[in-house]
């Protein structure tokens, strides 16, 4: 695989960094992964490093490519929920380590997403979004349904309110599985905690994740100072890492 990758952390407005995220490259295959740790709850860093760390395990694990990609992320994502939970064993449930995360997966010309909760997956393509995850939240729902535009959720009061997360109760939680989305030439992955993308449009995303002539890690530097100038002063840990597929 011919690619560029980048990641960027940024702490914004708050005391800790409670996101985590990589980059893993192999030779026919990479995993695009960001975890956002729920600071309303008991140690959200740890949930976010353990479930990463679970993620590449997996990944590390398996031979490349992966014959059942959307089984892959299915199962490694079910097994990153069960390594959290076990986080809070001993925690009240309303206070057990919790996290949102984004996976990508990248192999053979194309990428398979799974996500849970309100981290994303953006597809890009010559300053166009071409197609992005949909949150698990509240404010995902009412936008599906007309209630409100996708610029008036930027601001609304329930935007950080999700609707699942690894870690907490022992039921696997709801995740969202893609199929295999093929890539073409210059086509741009973004995978980002909400701190990232909230009060910035997706056309905005698409615009500056991609610009020509820069690099990918100037490129995301440049969209996470955005994400910070504008949410300031009250920005969210700001995260995310991007792929550039250039080819086979």
């Amino acid at each position: 695989m011919q690619i560029e990758y980048a990641k960027v952390s940024a702490l914004g407005d708050r005391k800790d960094n409670q996101d985590r995220a990589a980059v893993v490259v192999a030779e026919d295959a990479a995993l695009m992964m960001v975890f956002d740790g729920m600071g309303g709850h008991s140690d959200g860093a740890k949930a976010a490093e353990t479930g990463m760390k679970s993620v590449q395990d997996s990944f590390m694990s398996t031979a490349l490519p992966i014959f059942d990609p959307q089984g892959f992320l299915y199962t490694a994502l079910s097994k990153a929920h069960d390594d959290v939970v076990t986080l809070g064993a001993d925690v009240a449930v309303d206070f057990r380590p919790r996290a949102t995360c984004a996976v990508c997966l990248i192999q053979e010309n194309g990428s398979y997403w799974g996500h849970i909760g309100d981290s994303r997956i953006y597809h890009l393509r010559e300053g166009q979004m071409l197609t992005r995850s949909r949150d698990h939240s509240h404010v995902e729902v009412l936008i599906q349904e007309g209630a409100i535009s996708e610029e008036e959720a930027l601001d609304h009061p329930m935007r950080n309110f999700v609707e699942c997360c690894i870690g907490g109760d022992a039921p696997v939680p709801d995740m969202s599985i893609t199929r295999f989305k093929p890539l073409k030439p210059g086509d741009v992955l973004l995978a980002c905690s909400d701190g990232l993308w909230s009060g910035i449009t997706d056309d905005e995303i698409a615009d500056m994740a991609t610009r020509p002539n820069a690099s990918l890690a100037e490129n995301l530097k440049v969209l996470s100072v955005k994400a910070l100038n504008r949410n300031a002063p009250y920005s969210d840990n700001t995260t995310g890492t991007a792929l550039r597929w250039i080819g086979e």
